[in-house]
């Protein structure tokens, strides 16, 4: 899977944080690097709202594969 460079490993970390910390639910979507809320954090292939590819990941599903 290639992570569109626009998506830091910080956006990431931030985002899984507020995942555990609020009631957001964050993930990005890998083609275009929209950030998109109520995604599931084991998410994968969900459709993106902003582009339409089946990108979307949630945001613990994405540190997993940056590590």
């Amino acid at each position: 899977m290639e992570i569109n460079a626009k998506i830091t490993n910080e956006m990431i970390l931030s985002a899984c944080e507020r995942r555990h910390t609020s009631l957001d639910n964050p993930g990005f979507c890998i083609s275009c690097a929209a950030e998109v809320d109520g995604v599931e954090p084991d998410a994968r292939e969900y459709e993106c709202e902003c582009c339409g590819e089946m990108t979307v990941y949630g945001c613990e599903e994405l540190l997993m594969e940056t590590l």
